[in-house]
């Protein structure tokens, strides 16, 4: 399966890839099904009534992700690409005083969330920590249909059959550089005597025009470099329940004040990557558009790293935008297929830690480094966040998800650093970190990925 860069980028909604974007979409699959009339049970009456069960870590942090909208969102014909915040607003409060939706091609259905959408906290389905069940019903109430969905992580959604059918590779067989592993990479890229970039460039003009490549860059540069802007700007209070303030703003105009003057000392920098990250997080943890890179829960590693580059580093060019988002592109694919981004899968090490991978390649990469350094930066990111659980407070994608993420954003770039002041040669390979991060995802309890059982989830009273 070809893994274009727009899988890894996708713009969409806040506060998560997977528990917001991917029932979204799966809601969005669900009715196209119904609309074809597939899989409809043989001798069903006449369409009347939607609804929808979720299990796992969809059901423990399902509120505080905001995942019940996402799927009423998603029956009402909502989609995150499009997503428009006054719209859903009035639709939701439509829903709600009215207990119906009524998607295109399909009238009006009964759906009142408070009836139609389970939280089963008691049943994980087989196939991935992220289940949804979705039925429809005729007018005795008989089945009328039904589907599993998995969301995967990073907005990626699998029905059962297809998930079970799956074997999820970087490259396809179209690909001019087919490459399943970074061993493989690091070969073709020696063997070419092109950039990991350049290699990536040539597999996505197999499946697109390079005009088709080129707004689609500019427009994932654009949705993030904005949700930077909004987040910079914007004061007040994140919602959920949990109180938290947002801090971007104000870091901002302090690090503004104190620009130029003598209190301005070096390791200041680390504030403004920080404050790029946070303020990308604050906006996704407000429900704002983002781009998950690879996830929503670390939207704000990439964005702040590359903004870093642009606005700090004096060699700075921005047609090397493209060049970053295609080679963290390429290290994403790499983890998406060999491990897994999903934080209820493998906790916090498979979203901020793949994030911070992602990041130290692409800052590697522009900064002239060869393949090997770029595989090396991005290995010494993983590696030191490996283990990390996923245990958000409240189910709330706040703490410590947006802080982690300029944390995450500071070890890229120390990573790329680090790795541009070796040869490229190195002890542990990309290949075994992730590895490594898949089986430590798969030996770690459930408390600590993503169901907020255990962790700072339970240890920090809520307000």
């Amino acid at each position: 399966m070809f893994l274009s860069i727009f899988d890894v980028f996708k713009i969409g909604i806040g506060p998560s890839s997977s528990h917001t974007v991917g029932p979204m979409v799966a809601a969005g699959r669900f009715l196209a099904l119904l609309c074809e009339g597939r899989e409809v049970v043989p001798g069903a009456g006449s369409l009347a009534r939607l609804g929808c069960t979720l299990h796992g870590s969809l059901a423990f942090t399902g509120k505080g992700h905001a995942t019940d909208r996402a799927v009423t969102l998603g029956f009402a014909g909502f989609t995150p690409d499009s997503f428009d915040p006054e719209l859903a607003q009035k639709a939701e409060a439509d829903i709600q005083q009215r207990g119906t939706v009524s998607p295109g091609g399909l009238g009006e259905l009964r759906y009142q969330p408070s009836q139609d959408l389970q939280f089963d906290y008691d049943t994980t389905l087989p196939g991935h920590a992220n289940g949804l069940v979705l039925s429809a019903y005729d007018s005795a109430g008989q089945l009328y249909a039904r589907e599993t969905y998995y969301s995967t992580g990073g907005g990626f959604v699998l029905t059962a059959s297809e998930l079970a059918g799956s074997e999820f590779t970087a490259e396809g067989p179209s690909a001019s550089y087919p490459f399943r592993t970074a061993s493989e990479m690091l070969e073709m890229a020696r063997k070419s005597g092109k950039s990991i970039a350049q290699m990536k460039l040539e597999n996505e003009l197999n499946h697109m025009s390079r005009e088709a490549l080129d707004r689609g860059l500019q427009k994932v540069w654009q949705v993030m470099d904005s949700s930077i802007e909004r987040g910079l700007a914007t004061a007040g209070i994140l919602p959920g329940g949990l109180n938290m303030k947002r801090r971007a703003k104000g870091i901002h105009e302090a690090l503004l004040a104190e620009r130029g003057t003598n209190i301005a000392a070096p390791h200041m920098i680390n504030d403004w990557i920080s404050v790029y990250a946070i303020a990308v997080n604050e906006e996704n943890a407000a429900g704002g558009q983002i781009v998950t890179a690879p996830t929503n829960g670390a939207a704000g590693v990439l964005p702040a790293t590359l903004r870093y580059y642009l606005d700090h580093v004096p060699t700075a060019r921005r047609e090397m935008i493209e060049v970053f988002l295609l080679t963290a592109a390429a290290i994403g694919g790499l983890i998406k297929a060999n491990a897994s981004i999903s934080g209820a899968e493998v906790g916090c090490q498979g979203e901020v830690g793949s994030a911070a991978a992602m990041a130290a390649a692409g800052l590697c990469a522009v900064l002239g480094g060869r393949p090997e350094q770029v595989e090396n930066a991005a290995e010494i990111a993983l590696e030191h966040h490996l283990g990390m659980t996923c245990d958000p407070v409240k189910g709330l994608v706040q703490a410590p998800c947006i802080e982690r993420n300029g944390l995450g954003a500071i070890k890229a770039v120390s990573a790329a650093s680090l790795a541009m002041r070796g040869d490229g040669t190195h002890i542990v390979s990309l290949d075994a970190c992730v590895e490594t991060m898949r089986q430590t995802g798969m030996d770690m309890s459930h408390k600590y990925k993503e169901t907020s059982l255990g962790g700072l989830a339970v240890n920090v009273p809520e307000c």
